[in-house]
């Protein structure tokens, strides 16, 4: 039997809106036994009134809507004389209020736009009700500074992208402009997310989970980092575990970049790159007998990745890059790239790695996977002299013999790629 869809409406927007008053009284209790008693709007049968009313007004007047818009303006009027008593006791707080114009929204939505639509509204509202705790706990945390970064580089990559062209029209470079920013704003992204996880969600965690997210941002300063705190503390095993995870990860990072620009040469590195990873992380784990014995913040970085200095940086190392993996491949053919891929691993790989994977060279995919191994491959050999010289032979040795060890293998298997298979 098919329900009227009146019908159908009707108990939707009812049965949301008493859950969500539901909600409401539960966030009252939690919130009155934190603060001060505040004066609040209504109760369970208020929030289902008031989504049956949204809904009523909706459909009697369904041309200008004004009996819908004189509903929503009662409602303000109310809260506004509730809101004025408040302020006389230096009390403020407008969210239940904003809640109840939700609920009354919910007439209009689901006449509208697709059931789901009310599904999703009714599911964030709850959320984030419950969310409270929560959020008061991270927002204590975070540095707002880092997020109105996040602002300002959205903000520039929504006004950039659209103005820039989307053909080739900068000499020596085989990419077109737009091409280039969206580059710099995926690979910030990925590194935004590493860095996220790092400092907020998982701070505190011990220095081999330091170590795994860290490589997601960079397994170079992750390395520098971890050996520096292993010479202050004379040597320990977790920490050996935690070097090597971070450069295990990078190779998971690479393969999961190389998917996003370069299908064909992705699907040539996932088999070596993955072999690499578990084979460093079954190492790592190896060393974690010598468990730390409490949780332990190790800071990786201090500079958020999307700041605008560090993009327009990474755009101009990504575009010079290009330049000079045209000049090498034109002149030097293919023994020329291998030999600057193994340069260019002693520096910061990604642009790189970015411009032969977005690049039109004329060179094939195999030749592509074999230079991001190479890269890959002596960018292990840098953290390896890194970890030796920031913590000591004594401390470091172990970490750095087996991150040599994955770099030689690395370059080993990328040369010999065509005899292997």
């Amino acid at each position: 039997m098919m329900f009227d869809p009146i019908l159908l409406h009707f108990l939707i927007v009812t049965v949301f809106s008493f859950l969500i008053g539901l909600e409401v009284k539960s966030y009252r209790n939690q919130y009155a036994k934190e603060k001060e008693q505040n004066y609040f709007f209504g109760d369970v049968r208020t929030y289902s009134f008031v989504g049956i009313l949204g809904y009523v007004l909706f459909l009697i007047d369904n041309s200008l809507h004004l009996l819908y818009l004189a509903g929503f303006l009662s409602i303000t009027l109310l809260y506004a004389i509730l809101y004025r008593q408040n302020l006389l006791e230096k009390k403020r707080s407008i969210l239940l209020y904003i809640v109840m114009l939700l609920v009354y929204s919910f007439g209009a939505l689901i006449v509208t736009e697709p059931i789901w639509v009310s599904a999703l509204l009714y599911v964030s509202i709850v959320f984030i009700l419950n969310a409270n705790r929560g959020v008061e706990k991270y927002v204590k945390d975070i540095n707002i500074d880092e997020f109105e970064t996040l602002g300002k580089m959205i903000l520039l990559s929504a006004v950039i992208l659209p103005l820039l062209p989307d053909t080739k029209s900068i000499p020596y470079i085989p990419l077109s402009p737009f091409k280039i920013w969206l580059a710099v704003v995926v690979i910030s992204g990925i590194s935004y997310g590493g860095y996220i996880l790092q400092k907020y969600i998982f701070p505190s965690k011990g220095y081999f989970l330091t170590g795994i997210l860290g490589g997601l941002y960079s397994s170079t300063a992750t390395t520098v980092v971890l050996a520096q705190k292993n010479k202050r503390i004379d040597g320990y095993g977790v920490i050996d575990a935690a070097i090597i995870a971070a450069t295990s990860v990078m190779y998971l990072r690479l393969i999961v970049i190389a998917f996003l620009f370069n299908v064909e040469t992705a699907k040539k590195l996932l088999l070596p790159f993955s072999v690499l990873a578990f084979s460093g992380l079954v190492i790592s784990l190896f060393y974690l007998k010598k468990r730390e014995k409490k949780a332990m913040h190790t800071e990786i970085v201090d500079k958020n990745p999307l700041e605008l200095k560090t993009a327009f940086i990474f755009a101009f190392l990504f575009v010079s890059m290009m330049v000079l993996t045209q000049y090498v491949t034109q002149h030097y053919g293919e023994s020329g790239l291998e030999i600057l891929s193994f340069i260019v691993g002693f520096t910061d790989i990604d642009p790189f790695v970015l411009s032969i994977l977005t690049g039109k060279f004329n060179v094939s995919s195999e030749q592509i996977m074999v230079a991001v191994m190479i890269a890959a491959g002596s960018n292990n050999l840098l953290k390896a002299i890194y970890a030796l010289w920031f913590g000591g032979f004594k401390n470091s040795y172990k970490s750095a013999l087996w991150i040599t060890l994955l770099g030689l293998v690395t370059i080993a298997w990328g040369l010999e790629y065509e005899h292997i298979f």
